[in-house]
């Protein structure tokens, strides 16, 4: 476990996983989900090479059929610290005789932890370092703590929004169904059964920026995710946190594709070009 510190903020992340594992204010006060396995016990795990769930867990690619587990390998590996200063860590992650097994291509996924003031920057870059166009998807599943009583709480976009949310089936893969969530304002109030058919998937969003806050409580945790395509937004049913989630890219549908490159929401990198994006949590 490695921390970086200012005057404003402690982070901790682990090798596990590139993991962030904790984000204190200067009084203590912990933000960061703390992986009670009672409730869900990851703190803000990366998703990569996919998102989400895949149509019996296997995808095809020139004719081959690999396997990949729910939001891919990324998440339950070892990744290398390549750099470190007082504000920030940089961890890589390269491919390995077992990630080639599922996943067939040569990359190297970095990922930055940088604080400045009472901000924490989440920089992923993924390179293909190989010779073919390479298919991935990538996404933040960070799980921030609730500082008031659940049914307190509120989730507050930067813009108007109307949102519908696919639905899930009971394997996890998006369905036809959608359910109104928003319509025509920019507060979402939480409440023990907001997950009861489980993460909220909005698949186009107006909104870059989403403030979690409680009715009495004068703290606010903003998570930015400019450009991003694709949102999630979950938690186990009455547990005291939520997951504010930017992905590039979602789980299949029941509908076959063939070819992973066929995947909707999928990205496709040519070689030797790098994919970057950030994502931003800031604490007042």
């Amino acid at each position: 476990m490695r921390s970086i510190a200012n005057k404003f903020l402690t982070v901790r992340v682990k090798e596990q996983g590139a993991e962030l594992c904790s984000i204190k204010d200067a009084g203590g006060t912990e933000y960061l989900w703390q992986a009670d396995p009672a409730f869900w016990a990851r703190h803000a795990p990366v998703l990569f090479p996919i998102v989400g769930k895949l149509l019996n867990g296997r995808y095809d690619l020139n004719g081959k059929t690999f396997e990949l587990p729910p939001h891919g390998f990324a998440r339950d590996m070892k990744f290398s610290l390549v750099e470190q200063s007082e504000s920030s860590l940089v961890y890589q992650l390269l491919p390995t005789t077992e990630t080639r097994k599922c996943y067939p291509f040569e990359f190297a996924l970095t990922i930055a932890y940088r604080l400045s003031d009472n901000c924490l920057s989440v920089e992923y870059a993924v390179r293909n370092t190989g010779a073919s166009v390479m298919p991935f998807s990538i996404g933040a599943h960070p799980a921030f703590n609730l500082h008031g009583p659940v049914d307190e709480c509120f989730l507050e976009f930067d813009k108007t929004e109307t949102l519908n949310t696919v639905l899930l089936s009971g394997k996890g893969l998006l369905t036809e169904e959608t359910v109104p969530v928003l319509a025509d304002t920019n507060i979402l109030p939480l409440s023990k059964t907001l997950f009861d058919r489980d993460a909220l998937i909005f698949l186009d969003t107006k909104s870059e920026k989403i403030t979690l806050g409680a009715k009495n409580s004068s703290r606010r945790l903003t998570v930015e995710f400019p450009g991003f395509p694709h949102l999630g937004i979950w938690a186990k049913p009455g547990a005291p946190f939520v997951c504010i989630e930017p992905w590039y890219g979602y789980a299949d549908t029941e509908q076959l594709y063939g070819d992973i490159t066929n995947k909707p929401g999928i990205q496709l990198l040519p070689a030797g070009e790098t994919f970057t994006w950030t994502h931003r949590v800031s604490i007042e």
